[in-house]
């Protein structure tokens, strides 16, 4: 299997660590005492889920908030026999608002910032052209509350399609929205971000799916987990690229994400998420069933 996890530089991106390849860790996690994964059992079970409602797709994770399964992923999918590709795009949109109180919104993007988005979604092998051309869809995975950060990202994608000219029908069959929102009691009045959101209903059915995650993890990941790398909002992006930091923060939060790589490529971490697979109605299709043979040990 071929799994891309990376040191960022690439157009100016925050930098992080290849945790599947480390070769440049150093000391930094001497004497760290063994990070506590109190949340693995959730974020297996819901890593699972994620990868069954990929439609076979490549991970492509926004933000920060789900880096704990991209490491997770990038240990169990590392040395299979099988294509795979997961990427991180640790873009953020959040950036100050105008207007008043009832016409308040967030600032439209500059057209520097709108360039060195689309460079970005580039360097993740994200283009009107490669979409059009592609064999596999692409799946963008994040924790949503409301669905503003994919709202902004289909704006981004859409608006960068027609002016490419590209082939819209072609596209959209490509694209696919995986949102990890908090779990709730369901009932008919239950809010569902997707379905207030217009462009969801441009896509195929079923190319805007959720997993649920329990409250405490999904306010964890997104709220209050100490990141590996810096928060990037538009205002950071045409910033020259940093490097490493080597902090005490950072060096907690490189044994938490060294310690779920290892779990992934563990026998019993590779096992756990095929369970957390079996009961998919998309078990019923060859590549998960192989995917699922083969995190068993089957080949």
């Amino acid at each position: 299997m071929m799994v891309r996890m990376f040191g960022e530089s690439e157009e100016g991106l925050p930098f992080r660590w290849d945790l599947v390849t480390p070769d440049r860790l150093g000391s930094l996690l001497a004497d760290n005492d063994e990070p506590d994964l109190w949340f693995l059992e959730e974020l297996v079970a819901c890593a699972g889920k994620v990868l069954a409602r990929s439609a076979n797709g490549d991970l492509i994770f926004v933000g920060r908030s789900l880096d704990s399964m991209f490491d997770l992923l990038g240990g169990a999918l590392a040395d299979l026999e099988r294509e795979a590709r997961l990427r991180r795009l640790p873009l953020s949109f959040v950036r100050d608002g105008v207007g008043t109180f009832r016409t308040f919104r967030r600032r439209a993007l500059t057209p520097g910032e709108l360039a060195k988005a689309r460079r970005m979604l580039a360097a993740v092998d994200v283009t009107p052209r490669a979409l059009a051309s592609r064999n596999r869809p692409v799946a963008f995975v994040d924790v949503v509350s409301r669905g503003a950060t994919f709202t902004e990202l289909f704006d981004l994608l859409r608006e960068w399609i027609d002016d490419e000219r590209q082939p819209w029908p072609v596209i959209r069959s490509k694209l696919r929205f995986i949102g990890v929102t908090s779990r709730t009691k369901t009932s008919p009045n239950t809010y569902r971000w997707q379905q207030h959101a217009a462009w969801t209903r441009t896509l195929p059915a079923r190319a805007v799916v959720n997993v649920s995650l329990d409250p405490r993890v999904w306010s964890y990941f997104g709220d209050s987990q100490i990141k590996l790398t810096r928060s990037f909002r538009p205002e950071d992006w045409l910033a020259a690229a940093d490097g490493p930091a080597r902090g005490e923060r950072t060096r907690h939060a490189l044994a938490e994400a060294v310690a779920l790589v290892a779990h992934g490529r563990s026998q019993a971490g590779r096992r756990a998420l095929a369970h957390a697979m079996r009961r998919e109605p998309a078990l019923a299709q060859p590549w998960l069933r192989a995917l699922v043979t083969a995190l068993n040990g089957g080949g």
